[in-house]
């Protein structure tokens, strides 16, 4: 029986901080009690990072809280979860965060229709303070022609 679950955690931090070049959605390797605390929205990825370990891609300071119900079972809230990806797509990644000041960014993790959690990661480059300054000017401006239009 397949489960229709409105799990998605967003991490409204990485566009703030950095420009998002380029997404990608990709499976993430779970064990034990993780899949039931993603279910109920305990997870928080907004300092996370993803990182290669050989030819592997990791998902790095995700916290996944503990499962309540969990006793002995239950599992570690912040150790590395392998990212599953196509191996053209690693190599594509790979090749691009090459390039200086390019890094690896969850954006969001969500539960599909048939029940597996999957997690978008965006190839990022860094904004600087004045960026950072038209953003919030941006959406200050756009919150306000809101208000004007209610």
């Amino acid at each position: 029986m397949k489960t229709q679950n409105n799990i998605n955690i967003r991490n409204k931090k990485a566009s703030y901080e950095y420009f998002l070049l380029e997404d990608f959605t990709c499976g993430i390797q779970l064990v034990g009690t993780e899949i039931k605390s993603i279910r109920k929205g305990d997870v928080n990825i907004a300092d996370s990072f993803c990182a290669f370990t050989g030819n592997e891609l990791f998902l790095v300071n995700a916290h996944i809280k503990e499962y309540k119900f969990g006793n002995q079972f239950n599992h570690e809230p912040r150790r590395p979860r392998k990212l599953l990806l196509r191996k053209q797509e690693l190599k594509k990644i790979r090749r691009k965060i090459t390039e200086k000041g390019l890094t690896i960014v969850p954006t969001s993790m969500f539960i599909n229709k048939e029940g597996f959690c999957k997690v978008n990661i965006s190839i990022a480059k860094g904004k600087k303070l004045f960026d950072k300054r038209e953003s919030i000017k941006d959406k200050d401006i756009k919150r306000d022609l809101e208000r004007i239009n209610f």
